[in-house]
This record gives structure tokens, sequence and C-alpha cells, in this order.
């Protein structure tokens, strides 16, 4: 993996959500001038930047170096993942056994 590859990963995945460097600075809470700076490879982000920047894209570090499985959700999927995101632990748990409930029924 070289240098610019968490460059290049940062900017594709903007393109693919169709983010402005504004949107990507807003949704990450870190100032705009490093984003414009990481976009344009001036800098690599910082591992608290890229941890900022993987949470404003609501996915997690693990899935932003896996290749494809995040970025080929669907909009449902996607959508599914941001509520999950947000529930507590307990509601996490509730959540993943009506699944599984749903999923053995067929």
């Amino acid at each position: 993996m070289d240098e610019s590859y968490v460059n290049e990963k940062i900017k594709r995945i903007c393109e693919d959500k169709g983010w402005t460097e504004y949107r990507l600075a807003k949704e990450c809470g870190i100032p705009n001038s490093t984003v414009h700076n990481i976009l344009h490879k001036v800098t690599v982000p910082s591992f608290i930047s890229l941890m900022k920047i993987c949470d404003g894209f609501g996915i997690t570090m693990a899935q932003f170096f896996a290749e494809g499985e995040y970025l080929d959700l669907t909009d449902d999927q996607r959508e599914v993942l941001d509520i999950y995101r947000h529930l507590s632990i307990h509601e996490r748990e509730i959540a993943v056994a009506y699944l599984k409930g749903l999923a053995s029924r067929t």
C-alpha cells in the first residue's frame, strides 16, 4: 500500500457520496483546510483525523480498509447500518435478535 492510498480512498468515498470538501469537513468535525490538504495529497491524515473521517462517513476503520465491502451496499442497507450505529448496546442486541428471528422464518 503506497502513501497516497488513504488519500485516494477518502477522495473516492467523497465522490461516491457526492460530498464536497466542505461537507466532509462538517461531517467529520475537522477543519476545511485539513480536508483540503488530505484530498489534494499535501498531507496524509493522522490516525485521529482518519478516525474522524471514518465516523463522518459512518464506517469503521476496518470498513475503510476493506475493499468494496461497505461501498457496495444499497441505500436501504446503509440506512439500516446508520440506524444501528446510533443504538445503545442493549438496543443493538434486541435489533440483532429480531433480525435473526426474521431470517429464521424464511
